[in-house]
């Protein structure tokens, strides 16, 4: 059976083509358009997974959503919404005025700088009158209900005018394409366990998915066995780790959905003490449940964010999702006696939490499906309807277009760039990556998800930790945590702590591990200031190119790591196409770009 999986409209849309259960193409429609976490039909990715395949429409034997029904979604989050009601009046709820006194006398005066603030201890601005809105519809009682209550109200009506949007966009599509009789609609949730279970290998797994939203729930709990999948439980919406967590991003000054990432780096700085009490005091956690009390209230993140360091408001919110999460993921193992997690949905892009969970007592082993946001729903639903039972786990991501040396040759000579093809290609670009070139790698498939692997990366040696200041400068982009380390996966235990068992997650760049010393010694630009780092660690039978090149320079420097950044400029999706790979390397004045099996030095720098 031949499926093309659609991911949902809203962000992100992403298309694959899976055959019985194996992935022949995927990718996000923003690799096409170049507009990051494209929305709507994913035209140009169709038209590509087609041409790449050599498919046609009409071998197309159906067509998988990751949503069901408009209607159904309606009905669904409207039931919801009213439970939730139910449940912000009876919460015994702390008092937050309180709470926010006791906190403020444990914030230090710190000293040391915080590179991407203005000082340690920056708050966001915000003048009187949004305060003291803040302040009221946070401190009150009735206030603060009505804002929670009215935030998910207001939340219904963009959802609802969305699924029906989207929904007409997903069926106009189809039919110009003559699949509309074809489409096959999945539970959102089912799509993200499904990805998870039947990419990671495993016969008998607990599936674990959390997000924003998705058909009425914002988590799951499903025990994975012979290829069947059974949910045990789902956490409804708006008690969201996922809303939570954009409501701290957005209300620190970051875009939601987006820049998740960066609140992950930052509270590294903070001190979870502060406030973690007063966030976990509005959390109950019963029975392998939890409900988050006035979960749609905005109001109390904008306040703490405004009354509180930026560092210490990211750490507590990072401490709680860590809390809670593990928690349930704790609950559930103990419940089902099953040691292998497997994870996916948006919040587990978290890779720090992904370390708590492994880290629960009772898991030995997890997977982190490398797409794991809503972009992989697509590859899940069509896994889900297409699969035969449990396959042999993914061995990589690299399932978007290539182009070949021909292909690659015609732009550089369009752009007028100079070119070399070396007969000992690894050995040269390890070598002017220990002289400190900067030297981005286009080769072979593009990745799928939202980590480059070595395909579509920038790379650098990571003696140089002022390197994530500069070339993040040059790149345009202001980032908390450092760059990425690549490992040769049999150096592992050199550089990692407490890695077997995640080992094949750590291939996809999902989970941090603490760092050995040597590798704080050896690659001190990899690692966070918490003693942490995530990597990718990489297979010759992988990626036969790239780890060439890693080995390569190991021989040199007797170091088995290097710096991998995605290659891209600041806001653009990583990139696809020659030309976008071209572009990026002339704007971002990088060094060299290993292009196929071509090598080419910037114009306008000097260094050798």
């Amino acid at each position: 059976m031949i499926v093309l999986g659609i991911s949902p409209l809203d962000k992100d849309a992403t298309v694959s083509i899976v055959k019985d259960g194996k992935v022949l193409f995927a990718a996000g429609e923003e690799r096409f358009s170049r507009n990051k976490q494209q929305d709507g039909f994913p035209h140009f990715a169709i038209e590509k997974a087609l041409d790449y395949t050599g498919l046609s429409v009409s071998d197309i034997d159906r067509v998988a959503y990751a949503f069901l029904d408009a209607e159904k979604e309606k009905e669904i989050f409207t039931k919801n919404l009213k439970n939730e009601r139910d449940f912000i009046n009876a919460f015994d709820a702390p008092d937050v005025a309180s709470a926010i006194k006791d906190a403020k006398k444990r914030v230090p005066n710190r000293k040391e700088a915080i590179h991407g603030l203005d000082n340690p201890n920056e708050k966001m601005d915000k003048s009187i009158l949004h305060k003291t809105y803040y302040n009221m519809t946070s401190k009150s009682d009735s206030l603060s209900k009505k804002a929670a209550i009215d935030g998910s109200q207001s939340w219904a009506e963009v959802a609802e005018e969305g699924h029906f949007a989207y929904q007409k966009q997903l069926l106009d599509g189809l039919k110009k394409l003559g699949l509309e009789d074809k489409l096959v609609r999945i539970d959102h949730h089912l799509s993200h366990a499904a990805n998870a279970y039947l990419c990671s290998g495993y016969d008998e797994a607990l599936c674990i998915t959390l997000d924003g939203y998705g058909t009425g729930l914002a988590g799951s709990v499903s025990l994975a066995k012979n290829g069947k999948i059974k949910r045990l439980h789902g956490i409804e919406y708006p008690s969201s780790l996922g809303t939570m967590y954009e409501h701290v991003t957005s209300s620190l000054g970051f875009k939601p959905s987006r820049h998740e990432g960066k609140i992950v780096g930052l509270a590294s700085y903070g001190d979870p003490d502060i406030l973690t009490p007063l966030l976990m005091s509005r959390i109950e956690q019963k029975d392998g449940d939890f409900k988050i009390y006035q979960a749609n209230n905005i109001y109390l993140s904008r306040l703490l964010a405004s009354e509180f360091p930026k560092i210490d408001v990211a750490a507590a919110y990072q401490k709680t999702l860590e809390l809670v999460a593990s928690e349930f993921v704790s609950y559930w193992v103990q419940k089902t006696g099953i040691d292998t997690v497997v994870l996916s949905g948006g919040v587990t892009a978290n890779v720090k939490l992904n370390q708590r969970i492994f880290e629960v007592d009772g898991v030995n082993h997890i997977f982190v499906y490398p797409n794991m946001g809503d972009g992989g729903c697509g590859t899940g639903a069509a896994l889900y309807l297409s699969s035969k039972g449990v396959e042999p786990t993914i061995s990589n991501a690299y399932y978007g277009p290539d182009y070949s040396d021909d292909e690659i040759k015609q732009t550089l000579e369009k752009e007028g760039l100079a070119y070399t093809q070396p007969e000992d290609y690894a050995a040269k670009v390890a070598q002017l990556i220990h002289n400190g070139n900067v030297v981005a790698r286009y080769s072979g498939r593009m990745e799928y998800g939202p980590r480059a692997l070595g395909n579509r990366s920038i790379m650098y040696h990571g003696r140089e930790p002022e390197v994530n200041q500069w070339l993040n400068k040059r790149l345009g982009r202001t980032e908390f945590m450092p760059f990425a380390p690549v490992t040769l996966f049999e150096h592992a235990d050199e550089c990692y702590l407490n890695v077997k068992g995640a080992e094949h997650a750590a291939e996809f760049m999902t989970i941090t591990f603490d760092c050995t010393d040597k590798m704080k010694q050896d690659c001190p630009a990899a690692v966070h200031i918490d003693g942490t780092a995530r990597p990718q660690l990489i297979r010759r039978e992988v990626n036969e190119g790239y780890y060439d090149i890693l080995s390569e320079y190991h021989k040199i420097s007797g170091i088995p790591s290097l710096i991998n950044t995605s290659f891209n400029m600041h806001e653009e999706p990583i990139v696809c196409s020659v030309e976008d790979a071209v572009r990026a390397f002339l704007q971002g004045k990088l060094d060299y770009l290993a292009i196929g099996s071509f090598l080419v030095h910037h114009p306008e720098n000097t260094k050798n």
